[in-house]
């Protein structure tokens, strides 16, 4: 039941929830849905397959927690087994979605467990076996329980795999299939992704998905209208570390997210921004899982404000207040860079994003830009303006410029004489004499320039 133009905002209280829901969104401070709950949540309440697309910080994690939780309060079971399983890409959002859900079910009898990577195997499997209603786990974790016996899913009533297309970009599709084949076939499936322009997405949805309804907010080229996107131009590792440190001294931010493309890269940046008594931490997957935790503790709290980060963090960290992004390394591709500028930015809030482009990256930026179909700001530092300025320009008159600036010269014009069949045939015969040389006509010369 979305609201209409001439009508007044929706609220969540206008959707058919349990009184002991209500009060849990009352107390979270929720009033009125974001756009994405506005359109999921009533078809999942009718207990609709739903494949939705909307951007990152949009509200998805609400908007299949609520519905699900509403159909196991409102119809009890006896039997014994998981009833709602939400698998996650990254044991950063499966415990984000855990903690969101611990606050909607305070006023409820409803038990939720958490299974992820780097925990102790047999607490999960006695986990399991208490009989947990809602489960939120990885794919990998999960499978190697399910291969060990561990856990019953022959009557889960709802799966809901978030963040779909970051679990399949992580090569969990075989993992998440298998953990399909051992769920209840009658079960409502919820999937949530960035993008619907993910083959992989789609590939998965029309084998898990029956009678599916799709609700697409966005498209993978959204323009993230609410974050300013900059690049700024490096000599090299050395000048980008030197502009890094500026810019996170001199530039206006809550919390920071600074990304590399490899773990050494970020282990690197630590010693030296620390150095210049900057709050920094590490986040990346090398790191064993308590430390991992312990960084997050101390982002959220505020007790760091900057995090340098692999991949890793690009989804399923969600954490207020991240109004700046630094790309250090050129992401590898335009779905990379849509995931990590997407921590900042998030539901109206303004954000900023910087990358800073060596001359080996160039080509790599531009073609992010191509498949955006957007063109960033250029930013330039003075006291670190870069000495590269970007690849060759042409002239106004259209002739090259060399390294030098001057004009390269004109290469020589090749002349390529055409050679006609009558002529080969000819080749060896006797030439009739003639009074006048022969003269080759216009036609028979093509000019061509190299």
């Amino acid at each position: 039941m979305p609201s209409t133009p001439d009508s007044s905002p929706l609220l969540f209280t206008s959707f058919s929830l349990d009184e002991s829901l209500l009060l849990a969104v009352k107390k979270i401070g929720f009033e009125h849905p974001t756009p994405v709950q506005e359109q999921a949540i009533p078809p999942s309440l009718a207990y609709k397959d739903l494949l939705v697309s909307a951007k990152t910080g949009s509200g998805k994690t609400v908007a299949f927690l609520l519905p699900m939780l509403q159909r196991l309060l409102g119809s009890r079971s006896t039997l014994f087994g998981t009833r709602a399983l939400i698998l996650a890409p990254t044991r950063e959002l499966a415990r984000q979605t855990y903690d969101q859900c611990l606050q909607f079910i305070e006023f409820t009898e409803l038990k939720v467990g958490l299974i992820t990577g780097g925990e102790d195997f047999k607490q999960h499997q006695s986990l399991l076996r208490r009989n947990f209603e809602i489960i939120i786990a990885t794919p990998g974790r999960l499978l190697e329980l399910m291969n060990q016996e561990s856990g019953d899913f022959t009557h889960l009533e709802v799966l809901v795999l978030d963040e779909a297309d970051r679990m399949l970009d992580m090569g969990f599709s075989d993992d998440v299939l298998a953990i399909v084949s051992h769920c209840n076939a009658a079960r409502q499936t919820l999937l949530f992704s960035a993008t619907l322009t993910h083959f992989g997405v789609i590939k998965i949805a029309d084998k898990i998905l029956t009678n599916r309804k799709v609700i697409a907010l966005n498209t993978l080229q959204d323009e993230h209208l609410q974050i300013e996107q900059q690049i700024i131009l490096a000599d090299d590792n050395d000048h980008k570390q030197k502009l890094l440190a500026w810019v996170l001294l001199n530039d206006e931010y809550e919390k920071a997210i600074i990304f590399t493309n490899s773990r050494l890269q970020a282990d690197a940046l630590q010693g030296p921004l620390r150095g210049k008594k900057l709050r920094v931490g590490v986040l990346h997957g090398e790191m064993e899982q308590k430390d991992r935790n312990r960084t997050m503790i101390l982002f959220r709290e505020g007790v760091i404000n900057i995090i340098v980060a692999t991949d890793l963090a690009a989804r399923g960290l969600d954490v207020k207040g991240i109004n700046l992004v630094v790309n250090f390394d050129v992401p590898r591709n335009g779905i990379d860079y849509i995931h990590r500028i997407g921590r900042t930015g998030r539901v109206d809030e303004l954000g900023t994003t910087i990358t800073l482009v060596k001359h080996t990256e160039w080509n790599l930026m531009s073609s992010i830009e191509r498949f955006l179909k957007q063109n960033f700001i250029r930013r330039t530092i003075k006291e670190l303006a870069a000495k590269y300025q970007g690849p060759k320009k042409l002239k106004a008159s259209g002739k090259a410029v060399g390294s030098k600036g001057k004009p390269e010269p004109k290469k020589a014009e090749v002349v390529k004489v055409k050679v006609r069949h009558r002529d080969k045939k000819n080749v060896g015969k006797r030439r009739v004499p003639t009074t006048a040389p022969i003269t080759k006509q216009p036609e028979d010369q093509i000019v061509t320039d190299s």
